[in-house]
């Protein structure tokens, strides 16, 4: 048997955090097994899907990396099929037409309810034969009265649910349109869907969509439902939590190899292991393995992890994701010095892309004015001297290496008769502006020598100018 397994989000938004580890979680067991993984977009809620959110959807998958075999295919685009289905059902007897109005379901279900019993269609138009004039009628799928429903569930182990729980579910609508239950069972048998994995949230439908496709003589999937994510808080994941759409992830300076192993421990473990690549989350992965129970997101584990991979990764990936942000903030980066050695100087100080892109922009763009306290406590009248004798030695220099430079600061200090310190912290303010950046040296190096000479006399007029 070929794997086929499926990712199918409704384009009515962002592509979350939740989707996004249901989507990972089946993409791995695809391609464990040689297996085929396939995006479905189920864009039926014609008044909430959006072109945009179906874009956002598709761009967080590839900024992921979670590449599929087969589609985007759109339940749109497949209305004539499920028209045939539910004509196939209502022909053979498994389906009947339903006339009751919503104030007669409205009334049925407070009546229910006054006795505190379970809200439930009575399946009073079951044996109805003539139609009602004036009514346009929605179709209903004829659920078995007899019997139980097995699900031996891949994470939640064996649920059972006596038909008798279950109503005569609605099929399509009075204008013809189907239901998110009923075109999910009929994708699913059209492309021959293995396993589905999904949030347990779409448990309570599991009984139903089996019944409908047993009544199409269908072959039943192997069903698999992922506990929901929690905020710290343990509520349920939402924005109030903070960013929880994959691409803000991205636009706040997160790597997508950290989240996507950030997403697949979240539920799912290989001994006390955290840092996973992607070949070994393929070869470890095991949809049996999943936590029964709920995980809690952890951002500062997150941004551990991010912080992990900006250190460990190729320079020249981190940098690939680095030019997008500094894009944000208006900066060509082949306007200064190579990015991959910005990423190289920066990535043991920066645990986020935002952080790196921002600490940086001055090796690009002149800034315009000094960090305040930094400049009070460095560019002072005591460090213009200093300034003044670093600018002759480094003007001297022939060959701008971060050797040669390193050397300078050694002995304007020892010519000077101060500490490293008291050289390099004015000359760092007086080249980015702060007192933070990398090594001084490399910091100069990185800058050039033009562009060096012309900030520290820039800092040096600064300093009379104050005085």
């Amino acid at each position: 048997m070929t794997i086929r397994t499926r990712f199918a989000p409704s384009p009515t938004g962002y592509l979350h955090v939740g989707g996004a580890r249901t989507a990972l979680f089946s993409w791995l067991y695809a391609r464990k097994h040689g297996g085929t993984f396939i995006l479905r977009i189920e864009d039926t809620d014609l008044e909430r899907s959006t072109v945009e959110a179906v874009n956002a959807i598709l761009e967080g998958m590839t900024w992921l990396g979670l590449e599929y075999d087969e589609g985007p295919f759109f339940q749109t685009d497949r209305f004539d099929r499920y028209e045939a289905v539910a004509q196939q059902l209502l022909d053979e007897g498994k389906a009947y037409p339903c006339y009751c109005t919503k104030e007669e379901l409205d009334s049925l279900r407070a009546e229910q309810m006054a006795r505190k019993e379970k809200p439930r269609y009575d399946g009073r138009c079951r044996h109805r034969t003539e139609p009602r004039e004036g009514v346009q009628p929605v179709l209903r799928f004829r659920n078995p009265d007899d019997g139980e429903v097995v699900i031996d569930d891949l994470v939640r182990g064996r649920v059972v649910v006596k038909n008798s729980e279950l109503d005569d579910l609605i099929i399509a609508r009075s204008d013809g349109t189907p239901t998110y239950n009923f075109t999910v069972v009929v994708d699913d048998l059209d492309m021959q869907i293995t396993h589905v994995i999904r949030g347990d949230d779409h448990l309570n439908n599991t009984p139903r969509q089996i019944n409908i496709l047993k009544a199409l003589g269908a072959p039943l999937p192997k069903y698999a439902h992922v506990p929901m994510i929690l905020g710290p808080d343990g509520a349920k994941l939402s924005k109030r939590h903070g960013a929880v759409s994959v691409m803000q992830y991205r636009d706040d300076g997160y790597l997508p190899e950290a989240l996507i192993n950030y997403l697949v421990r979240l539920g799912w473990s290989h001994g006390d292991q955290e840092i996973f690549s992607v070949d070994e989350m393929i070869e470890l992965f095991d949809v049996n393995d999943i936590n029964h129970s709920a995980s809690a997101f952890n951002p500062e584990k997150l941004l551990w992890l991010n912080h992990h991979y900006i250190m460990h990764s190729n320079p020249l990936h981190v940098t690939h994701h680095l030019r997008w942000h500094l894009g944000q903030l208006d900066i060509d980066p082949t306007q200064g010095p190579d990015p991959v050695r910005v990423v190289e100087a920066q990535r043991e100080r920066c645990k986020t892309l935002v952080d790196m892109a921002k600490a940086s922009v001055f090796f690009y763009k002149e800034f315009e004015t000094y960090d305040e306290k930094a400049a009070s406590k460095n560019l002072t009248a005591d460090s213009a001297g200093t300034l003044q004798a670093l600018e002759a030695r480094l003007r001297a220099l022939d060959v701008w290496t971060r050797e040669a430079i390193h050397q300078v600061v050694v002995e304007t200090a020892e010519t000077l008769g101060v500490k490293m310190g008291s050289v390099a912290q004015p000359l760092r303010v007086a080249v980015s502006g702060t007192t933070v950046s990398p090594p001084i040296d490399l910091t100069l190096e990185l800058l050039g020598k033009d562009t060096t000479l012309s900030r520290v006399g820039r800092a040096i007029a600064y300093i009379n100018k104050k005085s």
